[in-house]
């Protein structure tokens, strides 16, 4: 499969109408190794905190957790044609047991290209066991050429990165998954978790006045983790099978590919 952006549009517990009180943003890359990151609106929790805007308070994350997908086509309970999706968690805001987490649902391609995912979880409202309904668009991937001379090969093609981290004497896990012009991370070790989310602004006046640059959007906790290395993955720097030291911890470059 190859990397993937999805965004979802909403969120629906049966019965009630649809919602979306988060910004959810899910990357996956081409072995299937995801990134999902749900942060709650700011109306829905407490504003930033800190001496940036982007750097937020446990109350607004949702959810966020990264782990391995699997898909195959099939049909639903009443004969239809559907796509069947498991995601398999690794690291998991929620829990430390992230692989004890059940994540499946059964995905519907829509005419406008949207695709409707369907299911059961634990409605966080309820803590009871609910059918779900969620909405997800997907975003094409773009490049993120940074000057305006004539770029490289490679710097006109979209990255794919996926780093991780596996370290049992510290109780920690954490992935990193780069598609094209969005970059997430998590990390946990032991009760501590972390997250970021970057978006590359293509000009746009939020950064500077029309500076092309990477815009941390969302940071929760206060881990470390190698976001800005895989951003910059067009310079050469990584490679795969490669590692990223930081503090005691110790990122593997397990995905590097262009497309």
């Amino acid at each position: 499969m190859p990397p993937n952006i999805s965004v979802r549009e909403y969120i629906r517990w049966l019965p009630d109408l649809p919602s979306e009180p988060t910004s959810t943003l899910v990357l996956t890359s081409e072995h299937n190794r995801f990134v999902d990151v749900r942060i709650l609106r700011e109306e829905h929790g407490s504003g930033g905190t800190g001496p940036a805007e982007d750097v937020l308070p446990v109350a607004r994350l949702d959810w966020a957790f990264g782990g391995v997908s699997s898909s195959e086509s099939g049909t639903d309970s009443e004969g239809k044609q559907a796509i069947l999706s498991k995601w398999k968690h690794w690291v998991d805001s929620r829990t430390y047991h992230a692989e004890q987490v059940k994540d499946e649902g059964t995905m519907y391609l829509q005419s406008d290209g949207r695709t409707l995912e369907k299911g059961n979880m634990v409605n966080p409202a309820t803590g009871r066991m609910t059918e779900y309904e969620e909405m997800w668009k997907d975003i094409d991937p773009i490049a993120t050429v940074t000057r305006t001379a004539a770029p490289s090969k490679v710097e006109r093609m979209r990255a794919c990165v996926v780093l991780t981290l596996d370290d049992e004497q510290h109780e920690a896990r954490g992935m990193v998954v780069r598609v094209g012009q969005f970059c997430q991370g998590v990390i946990r070790s032991g009760q501590y978790f972390s997250l970021e989310r970057w978006v590359w602004m293509n000009g746009e006046k939020k950064v500077g006045e029309g500076e092309r640059s990477w815009r941390r959007t969302s940071r929760i906790g206060s881990f470390w983790m190698p976001c800005g290395p895989a951003m910059e993955a067009e310079m050469g720097r990584l490679k795969l099978g490669g590692e990223v030291k930081y503090g005691e911890f110790i990122w593997t470059v397990v995905e590097l590919h262009f497309f």
